[in-house]
């Protein structure tokens, strides 16, 4: 098998970042913009330099991205190559779906799928992902932490949006909506903030850990470390990604799912940045996607069942359940096709 270029795997990652920028533009300012909290250009330039700036303080993410899916030794370059082709092709599809998939859960499956496709190639029993003891390799606790931190976030993330926008009912019962709308508005700047830097604290971390993946496959770096310049592009491509915008799925996650009002944006912002950055603290590559989401329909159940559109909801569900599936498939096909060029 012939070397696959790094300079493609980077060009990859880069490409991954800037869609997930562009994908998940929503899970920051959607709330802001539907709310007026924020005019569209504001609240992408705020979400954009917040991205950035969140995503250079934290590497817990990336390393767990980096080397508890698959085991390093195992990890070989047109691998890398083939998740990143199968995680473009799915954001790409979703966008145009108008569907706010987690672009974590489609890293996750594509790296999952093209190890798998490796493992029947290079070892014929699925040992690349340490299954069997057999080969010494077995990750379960690293596999364990990401499923678990991907099933439990979004239940964590409806949760707190409830319970945080029942205390905010409680302390403002008697207050006009005309007074709320005014104050909340002023307050949604600092939650559309804090949601900004949290995304970018984690998700722009998926593309740092796939890229020095690569370079210790490929023996650019002798240990697993995350170099600057590897979080500096990886961190700009999500920046550019977010002020590219995202306004299909800005309109699914706010005007389609539930109406909002800003203390409605202002608790489900809160929410969902205080799951995310409890996730990011312990290295779990969590979808910001999903946790805001849930913290909207979290907020709207506070009111009432109805106030939640759950058809909709319900397409966005979908979603999620099968973006594992179909994106470890689509990277086990780009595997095997990537055989007839390298």
């Amino acid at each position: 098998m012939r070397r696959t270029p790094i300079v493609l795997i980077v060009i990859g990652g880069l490409t991954f970042n800037f869609m997930t920028g562009f994908h998940d533009a929503a899970n920051a300012i959607a709330t802001s913009v539907l709310t007026r909290a924020l005019s569209i250009p504001h609240a992408i330039l705020l979400a954009a330099g917040l991205n950035l700036a969140g995503a250079m303080v934290n590497e817990a993410v990336a390393t767990t991205i980096g080397k508890e899916i698959v085991p390093t030794d195992f990890v070989n370059e047109q691998m890398i190559l083939a998740a990143l082709v199968g995680t473009v092709i799915w954001l790409f599809i979703t966008w145009r779906l108008g569907l706010p998939t987690s672009c974590s859960h489609t890293i996750i499956g594509a790296i999952i799928g093209a190890a798998s496709a490796a493992s029947i190639q290079l070892t014929a029993g699925g040992g690349v992902l340490g299954w069997s003891y057999n080969y010494g390799i077995f990750n379960f606790a690293g596999l364990k932490k990401i499923f678990l931190a991907l099933l439990l976030s979004p239940i964590f993330g409806l949760l707190v949006g409830f319970l945080l926008m029942i205390i905010l009912m409680h302390i403002f019962a008697r207050s006009t909506p005309s007074i709320l709308n005014r104050y909340f508005r002023r307050l949604q700047l600092l939650s559309a903030s804090f949601m900004a830097f949290s995304h970018g604290s984690n998700d722009a971390q998926n593309a740092m850990g796939i890229i020095t993946m690569a370079l210790v496959s490929g023996g650019y770096l002798g240990s697993f470390h995350i170099p600057i310049w590897v979080k500096v592009i990886s961190a700009a491509a999500l920046a550019l990604g977010t002020a590219a915008g995202g306004w299909r799925i800005i309109k699914t996650l706010g005007r389609n799912l539930i109406t909002l009002k800003p203390i409605h944006g202002f608790a489900a912002e809160t929410s969902g940045a205080l799951v995310i950055q409890a996730c990011t603290h312990i290295g779990a590559p969590i979808s910001t996607t999903h946790i805001i989401s849930s913290a909207i329909m979290g907020v709207g159940v506070s009111r009432t069942l109805r106030a939640v559109r759950w058809r909709v909801a319900g397409q966005i569900i979908l979603a999620w359940v099968l973006t594992l599936p179909i994106t470890a498939l689509l990277a086990a096909f780009s595997y095997w096709m990537l055989n007839w060029f390298f």
